[in-house]
């Protein structure tokens, strides 16, 4: 088993939000593996070529792994839940999921209603190969069921053993202020963490969600932390990856912001050139090093996306990089709420 050979010692490990759970500083985020032909994504990484990636993030000491539902339509859970149970001890590794998405053609094949996230909870954990899943967390916020009833059958996951804890993904703050107060009024279980898209190129949720997690004891996981690939090279550069160059929703998201994103990029471009390092590297450092960051959620499908991820932990930025990295951002539009 990788497992036996993980060095945990050389990982920083944080706990997540006010529980006891303790996860990686790096969590890898699996939306790049599944099988290309099924879903939306053209660029994902078939079983064969993802599971070196899983390997390594093991041998690296991460122990927290996101995946969803609807990525490849269920076969980024099979192929991340195989690898798993042939690598690690289940005991030893967090897996994280989602629900939210369509998953059937039928009017109760997607959303956050009762009937929709009790199939999907037992349709995930088939394709996981795991009696449960440590974080099981909404996809989005939906707007046709009440929160109510999702929080309540959220709940009701959680008694059956099926779930250890749940978390939220990308909202208004005031929706999740809405839930938390709902379930603290009934009982039921809370949400332990946000997965939000925050990085230097979308600092929107600083206004008022970081804020809301900080007092509230929540843990924050960015997604999208190098802004799809756009810190990680210098302003103008096309992506080298499959990803970068076919990732329709990425693309459409930092279009409108793209001038205004320059002069971030290019401050990314310079303190990496001074240190001889890769811009990845300054990107993760600076939002690992935000107050309210858990562990940013990193895809990976080249070796030195991982190997960029785990050294930024220890790349400690000055006050006066982290000044000149923040001085030219200016307010963008919400993105990633849908």
């Amino acid at each position: 088993m990788v497992a036996d050979l993980i060095g945990w010692n050389s990982m920083e490990f944080t706990k997540l939000g006010k529980t006891g759970l303790k996860v990686s500083r790096i969590c890898l985020g699996c939306m790049s593996y599944g099988v290309p032909e099924r879903g939306p994504h053209p660029w994902t990484l078939d079983e064969k070529t993802s599971r070196p990636f899983l390997a390594r993030a093991l041998e690296l000491g991460i122990n927290f792994f996101d995946t969803a539902n609807v990525y490849s339509d269920g076969t980024s859970e099979e192929i991340v839940g195989r690898a798993l149970r042939d690598y690690a001890r289940r005991e030893e590794v967090v897996i994280a999921t989602k629900v939210h998405g369509r998953m059937r053609p039928d009017v109760n094949g997607a959303g956050l209603s009762r009937k929709a996230i009790m199939s999907e909870i037992d349709a995930s954990l088939t394709r996981l190969g795991t009696d449960y899943v440590d974080l099981y967390q909404i996809h989005r916020w939906d707007y046709e069921t009440p929160i109510e009833e999702t929080l309540e059958a959220l709940h009701d996951i959680v008694r059956q053993g099926k779930a250890r804890y749940i978390g939220a993904s990308s909202m208004y703050s005031w929706q999740f202020c809405k839930a938390l107060y709902l379930a603290d009024q009934h009982g039921w279980t809370r949400f332990v963490s946000m997965q939000d898209h925050y990085n230097l190129l979308y600092r929107e949720e600083e206004r008022e969600m970081l804020k809301l997690c900080r007092e509230e004891g929540i843990g924050v996981l960015p997604w999208s932390p190098l802004a799809r690939g756009r810190l990680t090279r210098p302003w103008g550069a096309e992506g080298s990856t499959e990803r970068a160059k076919s990732d329709l929703f990425g693309n459409a998201m930092y279009q409108a912001t793209e001038l205004a994103d320059k002069g971030v990029i290019d401050r990314v471009a310079s303190i990496a050139q001074t240190r001889a390092i890769p811009q990845a590297q300054v990107a993760l450092a600076w939002l690992l090093r935000q107050p309210a960051v858990t562990s940013p959620i990193v895809g990976a499908t080249k070796p030195q996306h991982l190997d960029d991820a785990v050294a930024a932990l220890s790349l400690v930025l000055t006050d006066a990089e982290v000044a000149a990295l923040e001085e030219p951002y200016v307010p963008h539009p919400v993105l990633g709420f849908s």
